[in-house]
């Protein structure tokens, strides 16, 4: 049956008012969202009209979404805008329906490739991150192979705006980009061209200070410049922000950076030699980091989480469409791994025994660059 067609109840209306819908009667509508706050969404979503609207206001406690950069199929490209082929949408979990995220600004024009026409083959990081509940992008690659991100782009689910964040000191892409406690830390990375001290660098941006007040500050410097590469990943896990730079089974660096201290260190032998594919940390509530990191072993199909205490990396299901995992964010009791070049999401119940696995199809003609987990959108009445 067509939800929309549902016949509204007959007590829509208020006595007061023929234009404030009543949620409950008997009840003002403040009281009512406390008790129509304690049922699951799902189930309201389905009742009726005025309920819908409830779940997607400002006003009713957020259920969470996944977010995704789409970018059309290689051979579809010079189909599309030049400047900015990707696109921002999310998937609600109740509807099950993609929607776009609203554009973000256009000056100056947002030109992120994900693939160039000259090398089909190869795919070019779009790096951005989950940071107290809002999105925020931080690195890519113009058409020219400089850095398309003079300063993040940060996109707050719960407005539906987007906004800029401080400017980068040294506009970079194939760098290090992870987050910890708030704050974001980019790491290495090359810009216009190549320079060490750039290659060796790392930047700290708080993002719970004001607007006005913000700004990047250069933090402990890198040994050297060997992870300015396309293939980094960091990953904020336990008050630590934890790299490596090589994908897959291939020999790789590991290094760790301890945001109390300012220090580097040697990344743990058992973490580093069980680094097999991408990376993920699951992220509180308030915005710090919680105690679960997982790899996807991209060559074999196994989900591992780390165990801290023996330094050592612990099966929690292995499935044959984990295969060729090039992406994965965690959160809310679900892994979501970005699988075969972009054309579907594999999701992983990691909270359910033994765990539960469903695949979510991205929108038509479109491929998945990267996905995070975060609060719904707000909707117009």
């Amino acid at each position: 049956m067509d939800q929309e067609a549902m016949p509204k109840p007959k007590h829509c209306r208020t006595q007061a008012s023929s234009d404030e819908t009543l949620l409950l009667p008997g009840l003002p509508n403040h009281l009512a969202q406390l008790c129509l706050a304690k049922i699951n969404p799902s189930v309201l979503f389905s009742v009726c009209r005025s309920w819908r609207r409830l779940i997607y206001s400002p006003s009713f406690p957020p259920f969470f979404s996944l977010y995704a950069i789409l970018s059309p199929p290689p051979p579809h490209h010079h189909h599309h805008n030049p400047n900015s082929p990707v696109q921002f949408s999310s998937l609600d979990p109740i509807s099950n329906t993609w929607t776009s995220l609203p554009p973000p600004p256009s000056s100056p024009p947002l030109q992120l490739l994900h693939c160039h026409p000259s090398f089909l083959s190869r795919k070019l990081p779009i790096q951005w991150l989950s940071v107290s509940g809002r999105l925020v992008l931080v690195a890519a690659t113009t058409h020219q192979f400089t850095p398309a991100m003079p300063r993040p782009l940060v996109f707050q689910p719960l407005s539906n705006q987007w906004s800029f964040g401080p400017p980068l000191p040294e506009p970079r892409r194939w760098c290090g980009v992870g987050t910890v406690g708030g704050k974001v830390y980019v790491a290495s990375g090359i810009g216009t061209t190549y320079r060490g001290d750039v290659a060796r660098s790392m930047e700290e941006w708080d993002t719970k200070r004001k607007e006005a007040s913000s700004s990047w500050v250069k933090k402990a410097c890198l040994k050297d410049g060997r992870f300015s590469r396309e293939d980094v990943e960091a990953i904020g896990y336990r008050g630590k922000l934890w790299m490596v730079n090589s994908k897959g089974n291939a020999v790789k660096e590991g290094v760790v950076y301890d945001v109390q201290k300012d220090t580097w260190q040697d990344m743990p032998q058992g973490m580093l030699g069980g680094w097999n594919g991408p990376a993920a940390a699951t992220i509180n509530d308030d915005g710090h980091d919680d105690d679960v990191m997982y790899v996807v072993d991209e060559r074999k199909g196994v989900l591992n989480k780390y165990v801290d205490e023996n330094d050592c990396w612990e099966m929690v299901m292995e499935s044959v469409v984990l295969r060729e995992a090039e992406q994965v964010c965690a959160g809310r009791g679900r892994v979501c791994v970005v699988c075969a070049n972009g054309r579907k999401i594999v999701v992983v119940d990691v909270v359910a025994t033994p765990p539960r696995i469903w695949v979510v199809e991205p929108p038509p003609m479109l491929e998945v660059v990267a996905v995070h987990i975060l609060p719904r959108m707000c909707r117009p009445d």
